[in-house]
């Protein structure tokens, strides 16, 4: 039985540092290629094109670099290994769209994923416990899917808008069932983080995730407690994008 709990930035600087940095290397060519004053006539205009031809390939380089430079800073700092298009996820649910981004730097947990929606496991399947201002989950009720193991970073947080991994108490018991953080759980508990693989987060329709959330429930008979929704909210259909 699968359960869930029991218990930018400022900008680069880079850009402006190579652009002055251009302007400054820029000068001093300039700078050069005025002293020709005692060149005759035909090597002034061969001088001067080699000069100018010098300083179009030098401004391109160092915009080449500086481009390179903000590349890699908006990678390192994007909070996880970029995801290609083909690891985007779309949910089509009852209730709305929830489009989801997957993780790179997850390959157990997110090829797990990827392996139920392209076999369809996930269609027509429910939300079967919502709590507003928590989470929402979704998967396969008592499945014979195998388990996978945990899988942590150490940038795993379970932060607004992050689906990741539901399981039993034991680990490496994770196996279909998934839920959407509803708010920023990491501070749940000290534990929560340690225990929850996340594996990606919503970059589209957080609005329906926060309305299911809030939908009126019931008591759950397989869980307990009053998370049910009162009536069925079904994920008609989870598909690859790309």
């Amino acid at each position: 039985m699968t359960i869930l709990i029991t218990d930018m930035h400022n900008a680069p600087t880079v850009g402006v540092i190579c652009q002055l940095q251009t302007q400054r290397t820029l000068k001093t060519l300039n700078l050069t290629v005025a002293d020709t004053a005692i060149m005759p006539p035909n090597r002034r205009r061969v001088h001067r094109y080699r000069k100018s031809r010098k300083s179009i390939l030098l401004a391109g380089l160092l915009v080449a670099v500086a481009a390179g430079a903000v590349a890699a800073y908006v990678i390192i700092n994007s909070g996880g290994s970029p995801s290609s298009s083909k690891n985007t996820v779309l949910f089509i649910t009852s209730m709305g769209n929830i489009t989801i981004r997957l993780r790179d730097d997850m390959p157990i947990t997110t090829t797990n994923f990827k392996n139920l929606v392209q076999q369809g496991k996930y269609d027509g399947t429910i939300f079967h416990i919502v709590i507003a201002g928590f989470i929402i989950q979704g998967g396969r009720i008592n499945s014979s899917w195998p388990n996978i193991q945990d899988e942590f970073g150490s940038n795993n947080h379970n932060a607004r808008g992050t689906i990741a991994m539901a399981k039993t108490n034991q680990p490496n018991s994770s196996s279909t069932q998934f839920f959407i953080n509803v708010a920023n759980n990491s501070n749940y508990s000290a534990s929560f983080d340690s225990t929850y693989s996340v594996f990606g987060d919503v970059v589209q329709g957080m609005d329906t995730v926060d309305a299911i959330s809030k939908v009126p429930v019931i008591t759950d008979p397989v869980y307990g407690g009053n998370t049910k929704p009162a009536q069925d909210i079904v994920l008609i259909k989870a598909q690859l994008m790309g």
